[in-house]
């Protein structure tokens, strides 16, 4: 092959490449979550507005963030509960990844991301956590990172000490293992993050919850519920937004696209055609 010829070869699988990436569902989303100077911004409002609400939610013994914590919770020692992926790390290479590739989610790809426990952290993140820790609040990481065989390890979850390494590489400076909750680290430990939550209740008064999904905040809302219902309960708990509930942008999966039925255009509002 002469030199012409593998220059025109290399153009051709450049330009295939580019168009793969173009056309896959998640370019836009990720572009944004990785480029915008937007998302960046929202992401220390957020923190910032946390910050901002700290104090009062440690002076106010009645302050609790869960709609079922229990009576009797106000001698508890205060906690917060956080998400971690698109919360605290950012994992947004694994969402670059497959769109280069032009594929969809591989649990075997997240795994080894896992295990190399490099994700940066979100804009904000580790101020605001590091902050609520010298405070004296407790933060509680509730993540559906699962626990799962690796082959050639040891470690009936890996993911946890992966995780744990992954938080102190990005500078959080008070975090051990037994404040990290995987999926399926226990029994009853699924997707559905409320049995957690509901544990964490017992021993601590929650002043906070922070995450990228309505599943974050409460249960029953990520299966088997339409749009329009999630949307009447972000206006049932109107007032919990923003001083007890603080919700991170992510346009790139969630439960959010999960709950929508195919086609997903159904669900776009148009303008309405002329009489």
């Amino acid at each position: 092959m002469n030199l012409s010829h593998s220059l025109l070869l290399g153009s051709f699988m450049l330009c295939s490449f580019t168009l793969q990436a173009n056309t896959h569902d998640n370019m836009n989303a990720t572009l944004w979550y990785q480029s915008s100077a937007e998302f960046k911004a929202s992401a220390i409002q957020t923190y910032q507005t946390a910050a901002l609400q700290l104090p009062l939610a440690i002076a106010d013994k009645n302050w609790t963030a869960l709609t079922n914590q229990k009576e009797n919770f106000q001698q508890l020692p205060p906690a917060i509960i956080v998400d971690i992926d698109e919360t605290i790390l950012d994992n947004s290479p694994v969402a670059a990844q497959s769109v280069l590739l032009n594929a969809g989610f591989d649990p075997k790809l997240w795994d080894q991301w896992v295990a190399m426990a490099s994700a940066k952290a979100i804009p904000g993140a580790v101020s605001f956590v590091n902050k609520a820790e010298a405070a004296g609040v407790k933060v509680l990481y509730i993540s559906n990172r699962e626990c799962e065989k690796r082959t050639g390890v040891n470690d009936s979850c890996p993911q946890k000490n992966d995780t744990l390494r992954n938080l102190k590489a990005v500078g959080i400076e008070k975090v051990d293992a037994s404040q990290i909750w995987l999926k399926s680290e226990q029994p009853l430990w699924s997707s559905e993050k409320e049995s957690r939550r509901l544990l964490a209740a017992k021993d601590f008064r929650i002043l906070m919850s922070i995450g990228d999904d309505f599943g974050d905040f409460l249960p029953d809302v990520k299966k088997n519920i339409t749009p329009e219902q999630r949307s009447t309960l972000v206006d049932t708990y109107q007032n919990y937004w923003g001083t007890k509930w603080f919700v991170l942008a992510n346009p790139t999966y969630g439960s959010w696209q999960t709950i929508l039925e195919q086609p997903n255009s159904q669900y776009l509002q148009s303008v309405p055609s002329k009489q």
